[in-house]
């Protein structure tokens, strides 16, 4: 291809061959700068700080209606939802409302583009860190009372194993963040029996029986719709909860799945969101938006940093622009450390107008931090990057961030007893009120923290034995009960305590000569 072949690709257009020349006597003056009304369109219609995609979505107000299902979730049959026209008065928003709107993640964006945000790591990692710190440690079982439960206990462990209840809850966390809600759906009854699946489940005894929990499921509320809800009494407890949904064609109870909703909508809202929450890709997304963008115009800014100018005679290529493209062109495409630009030395000058690069990194990290900060997630845990500055420790940051894990997870607290208790219905046929379970800690002591807490410990059980508050006995019972021990479990009869040896006698005074009461001192501290 030519040169002059590949100025034609790049301006769309050849240059005319000859321009006219202006008599000598006449005064060149260049042609009038205008903007045409077909440019000044485009730029009008271009979204102005919101996803084009999104914008190609707005077509309602955040009032306007629910959302639409997919084929096949609702019969062709199934009652028609209705929603309060709260939102009369912005029904008709204008094109620069709805790009806030969308742009700040106001409006529910629907479960297809929800699914399409998964596949950013931005928000996939958001989602995952938040379900996997839920689940990471998971639940330990208990029993009140004086009763040995540790067999029930047993078995309750293994059915949990068995049917992946911690495999289930993950999941349902990650479409909790993922799409605002998440369902654990339990398989109890033949999923082909629809009229069963309309009943209400009662969980108790005899409603439930041995061997009756198939599995547990989960469903992603993309394939799910509500039939009906209570939108008239604000008194009543089940208003805008639906009480019967449509899952692909199939109506269900309520009362058979086990929603999760960690970001609940105001009523009004509800809706406008399939009666889910707000997720957190959709809580993210302008922070998400203004990290990507802040990334790519880094990385277009690294590429081109520095422009040349060029200072010539432009005049004397009036009559002919070819050269002048052609000579551009030649300098665009060898341009790199080993080409050469050479110039007229009387009439023309070579600048280069470089761009300062000593902040962008710390711009980047800036609006890299932002996704961090909103989803309140420490650096460390979200990006694997460490808090810089000074004194910075990313300790106190994930310690207050297992606490709001803590807090996230109790708000589920009935959802996992619900679990436990068919989980019982199925292994025994009945459900033991004095089994019960707790959340465990996820802050964890490295080999030195433990070492040192089991030395606080040894060193108060020697002071209350010391004054009488507990026997040895207690004090071993509590070692062998306590989890974080390395003796826990410890069974057997206690050891014979050790020999008191008398210094006043002859054989002791010789023992203690011979460093026999400090050897059995140091041994007996070093068993403390």
């Amino acid at each position: 291809m030519t040169v002059a072949s590949r100025l034609r690709a790049w301006f769309g257009h050849s240059p005319p061959a000859q321009m006219p020349v202006a008599p000598v006597s006449a005064p060149l003056t260049p042609p009038p700068l205008t903007i045409s009304q077909r440019a000044l369109d485009m730029l009008a219609a271009k979204p102005q700080g919101a996803d084009a995609s999104m914008m190609a979505r707005a077509a309602a107000s955040p009032f306007g209606g629910v959302p639409s299902a997919p084929p096949g979730v609702r019969p062709p049959d199934a009652p028609k939802m209705a929603m309060d026209d709260a939102g009369s008065a912005t029904a008709n928003i204008s094109t620069w409302a709805m790009g806030g709107i969308w742009g700040e993640g106001l409006f529910f964006p629907g479960y297809p583009y929800l699914a399409e945000l998964t596949q950013r790591p931005e928000y996939r990692h958001i989602a995952e860190t938040i379900a996997g710190q839920m689940t990471r440690k998971w639940i330990k079982l208990n029993a009140v009372g004086d009763e040995d439960k540790s067999d029930k206990i047993n078995a309750l462990e293994a059915a949990m194993k068995r049917f992946g209840l911690r495999e289930v809850f993950f999941k349902a966390f990650l479409h909790d963040s993922q799409f605002g809600m998440g369902v654990i759906y339990p398989s109890l009854c033949d999923p082909d029996d629809r009229e069963e699946l309309k009943t209400p489940l009662l969980v108790k005894q005899g409603k439930i029986g041995k061997g009756d929990l198939r599995e547990f499921v989960n469903v992603e509320p993309t394939w799910m719709s509500p039939v009906n809800y209570n939108a008239i009494d604000p008194l009543r407890s089940d208003f805008f909860v639906p009480n019967l949904w449509y899952v692909m064609g199939k109506a269900v109870s309520a009362s058979r799945l086990m929603i999760f909703v960690s970001r609940p909508v105001p009523d009004i809202l509800k809706p406008g969101y399939n009666f889910g929450g707000l997720s957190a890709s959709q809580m993210v997304k302008p922070y998400v938006d203004n990290w990507l963008r802040t990334r790519q115009s880094v990385s277009d800014l690294l590429h081109s940093f520095s422009v040349f100018v060029l200072k010539t005679r432009m005049m004397s290529y009036l009559s002919d622009a070819t050269q002048l493209a052609a000579r551009i062109a030649a300098f665009v495409m060898g341009r790199d450390n080993k080409g050469l630009m050479m110039i007229d030395k009387e009439a023309e000058e070579l600048e280069n107008v470089s761009a300062p690069l000593g902040t962008l990194d710390h711009l980047q990290a800036q609006a890299q931090e932002q996704m961090a900060s909103v989803a309140q997630i420490p650096l460390v845990w979200l990006l694997g990057v460490t808090p810089t500055g000074l004194n910075a420790s990313a300790e106190p940051e994930i310690r207050v961030f297992y606490d709001r894990v803590r807090d996230w997870q109790e708000r589920f607290g009935a959802q996992v007893t619900r679990a436990l208790e068919i989980l019982q219905l199925n292994e025994f046929g009945e459900i033991d009120e004095d089994i019960g379970y707790e959340f465990l800690p996820l802050w964890q002591l490295d080999d030195a923290g433990r070492a040192a807490t089991e030395k606080i410990k040894a060193d108060t059980d020697s002071v209350l034995i010391a004054d009488g508050v507990i026997s040895p006995e207690e004090a071993r019972i509590r070692l062998a009960a306590d989890p974080e021990s390395a003796h826990h479990g410890l069974q057997g009869a206690p050891p014979d305590p050790p020999e008191q040896l008398d210094p006043d006698t002859d054989d002791d005074a010789e023992k203690v000569g011979q460093g026999g009461v400090e050897g059995k001192t140091s041994g007996a501290n070093a068993g403390v």
